[in-house]
């Protein structure tokens, strides 16, 4: 392994950090908040260790794939550490473990918390909470392409290991240029919501933590009760927002280019619609069917609460916990289907789903038709072997983690529900599940250990199981030969 590219690198994320955490210490010392030492010193201690790291000197510049897994996988875990240091040290939290945890959740855009009152904590702290959504949406470490391209040949490596859904690959011909399309389009659409959030008069800052939340689809929220007490208007909007966010973004740079027959062509985009349709339908015509609830009303709701969890954002205007089983069971099972491959949700990604269906179907015709040759087609194009390869690996080692996960949970000593639930919305990066940690719950009752490994599930969810697992594989840490 080439150990003094993955350091230079990895003290270049951590200037990065230092980069986009500074707004939160202007923003804690233009409100009189507590946070600003703190902020100051873990600034000052990311500052001098990352300039000691991109110091280091390197042997060549290309980075192999096994560097690029560990530079993403000790990238993660490394800001989520520093990232952690203010929650701490400002007492927003009591122990580190609880500012750890709270802090993986913003950057892998679970929306977990620990933290029951987020209206008393420092406005440099909830700024930099939410921004954690937003860093971590699109990648910190796809930021770091962007802004720089000397890291030279070999950096689709990291793309491909930072990346969530089966495949990954390049827009536009150099990885920086794919980089800067991505994050152009991120921040268009960021400004675009922080617009139309002003004018249904939420104040600048509010209006930039609930942006974060919905276009990292994280689900940190300004307000104790998420957007409840938001209006009719500022709902929607985000409604809308959360489902945007849950599109491919390369899609975006086709329609951009005005290529708008294949951006609705796109299969993967037209079932992720037809899920959020369908259930939001579904969830409706159950709510008017056992309450008396007006229909604007029935519809805002649903609309809201199928967008928040098929994107993994998390956030709620309702207590979904009272709605009837069948709505219930919906959601939970749209918390495993995600949004879309190169968006900044979670799940398990739309297309994997189709692509599972489609296997289903093939392996039904080929019962009467053995000897058939039945390519697995997404659109006018097959899907190669070896990406379907990965999509089983993938569902069978999301399955294998969930039910691990579960059990682990369980020790705890709580109810079936709640221990389901909590790693349900965490391996997907949802954030709120139903029981113990239903939308007006938090985290805070679990016990150190178990908030650690749901830390680690977070990041197993985030990067799909096998950056994280391949950082434990000895071979990893081998020296080229």
């Amino acid at each position: 392994m080439n150990y003094g590219i993955v350091v230079k690198v990895l003290g270049m994320i951590l200037l990065i950090e230092a980069l986009l955490m500074s707004p939160a210490l202007f923003i804690s010392q233009a409100h009189g908040g507590e946070a600003v030492l703190p902020f100051m010193s873990t600034l000052g201690v990311m500052v001098i260790l990352g300039l000691a790291m991109i110091s280091v000197k390197k042997t060549n510049d290309h980075i192999r794939a096994r560097d690029g897994i560990v530079i993403v996988a000790l990238g993660w875990v490394m800001i989520s550490i520093f990232g952690s240091l203010p929650l701490y040290l400002a007492g927003s939290v009591t122990h580190y473990v609880d500012a750890f945890f709270e802090i993986v959740s913003g950057f892998t855009t679970t929306g977990a918390s620990v933290i029951a009152d987020v209206e008393s904590l420092d406005k440099g702290i909830l700024f930099w909470r939410s921004m954690t959504h937003w860093i971590g949406g699109m990648g910190i470490l796809v930021f770091t392409l962007a802004l720089l391209p000397a890291l030279g040949v070999g950096s689709l490596q990291i793309f491909k290991a930072e990346s969530p859904g089966p495949v990954a690959g390049k827009m536009v011909p150099r990885m920086k240029d794919t980089a800067r399309v991505l994050y152009t389009t991120y921040i268009t659409m960021t400004l675009l919501q922080v617009f139309f959030l002003t004018l249904g008069g939420v104040s600048l800052l509010e209006s930039f933590v609930i942006t974060f939340g919905t276009m990292g689809t994280g689900g940190f929220g300004p307000k104790n009760d998420s957007l409840a007490s938001y209006s009719a208007y500022v709902q929607i909007v985000t409604s809308v927002f959360m489902v945007l966010a849950g599109i491919n973004f390369s899609l975006y740079f086709l329609f951009f280019r005005k290529k708008y027959k294949e951006f609705l062509e796109d299969r993967e985009l037209r079932l992720y619609l037809f899920f959020v349709g369908a259930s939001i339908v579904l969830i409706l015509g159950n709510l008017l069917w056992t309450s008396d609830v007006a229909i604007f009303v029935a519809f805002r709701e649903s609309f809201f609460q199928v967008a928040s969890i098929i994107t993994t954002t998390g956030f709620s205007t309702v207590n979904y916990e009272v709605w009837p089983s069948f709505s219930k069971l919906l959601l939970f099972f749209l918390m495993f289907v995600g949004g879309s491959a190169g968006s900044t949700a979670g799940g398990m990604k739309v297309i994997r789903i189709l692509i599972v269906l489609k296997l289903i179907r093939r392996e039904v015709s080929k019962i009467f038709h053995p000897r058939a040759m039945i390519p697995i087609k997404v659109g006018k194009k097959i899907v190669p072997n070896e990406v379907i390869a990965r999509v089983n690996s993938f569902t069978a080692v999301h399955l294998v983690i969930f039910i691990f996960g579960v059990l682990v949970v369980s020790l705890e000593g709580g109810d079936m529900i709640s221990s389901i639930s909590s790693v349900a919305a965490t391996i997907n990066n949802i954030g709120p599940g139903f029981g113990d940690v239903g939308p007006s719950m938090t985290y805070a009752h679990y016990s150190n250990f178990t908030k650690m490994f749901l830390s680690l599930i977070m990041l197993l969810g985030r990067l799909e199981h096998f950056t994280i697992i391949a950082l434990l594989v000895p071979k990893a840490w081998t020296k080229e030969s």
